[in-house]
């Protein structure tokens, strides 16, 4: 397999309902962002994010932010799913100052990319269990917004 193929699982866009700051640590400055809830539609599945996720969010010193997610995703026919992933986000200095100030800022100015995984006891989405999927973001500033794919 000369090059990865994947197709487009859903887009899912998150709330943030704000952040708990643990610090500078060693490895860099952590904060939790708390998600509130969220929506996720594709052509295979589509749904709401359950209240209760959490990003464990990493600023490490060279500037660079790194992600580890934790998510529900209840589907509209009901289904659990529960989501995992782990994320880079880094551009320049001043791109990123303009995002941490909450502005919009286009995608194409910084790197925001994921590796996901998913878990789930639904027969209906059991497929979910057994695939990767990749993910590109953007942070507008309502809240992160990502473009999930399936790795085929």
């Amino acid at each position: 397999m000369a090059e990865l193929r994947t197709t487009h699982l859903f887009t899912l866009s998150l709330e943030v309902a704000g952040m708990q700051p643990v610090g500078a640590t060693p490895s860099g400055d952590r904060r939790i962002g708390l998600v509130a809830g969220g929506t996720f539609a594709g052509a295979r599945l589509r749904g709401t994010v359950l209240p209760g996720g959490a990003d464990w969010i990493m600023l490490r010193p060279d500037g660079a932010t790194t992600l580890d997610v934790r998510l529900v995703l209840q589907t509209d026919d009901g289904a659990a799913i529960g989501m995992t992933y782990r994320g880079m986000r880094h551009g320049p200095a001043a791109v990123m100052e303009r995002m941490a100030r909450g502005e919009a800022v286009d995608p194409s100015e910084y790197y925001f990319r994921t590796a996901i995984a998913f878990e789930t006891a639904a027969p209906k989405y059991d497929w979910l269990n057994r695939i990767i999927a990749v993910g590109t973001g953007h942070r507008p500033p309502q809240g992160p917004v990502y473009d999930v794919f399936e790795v085929l």
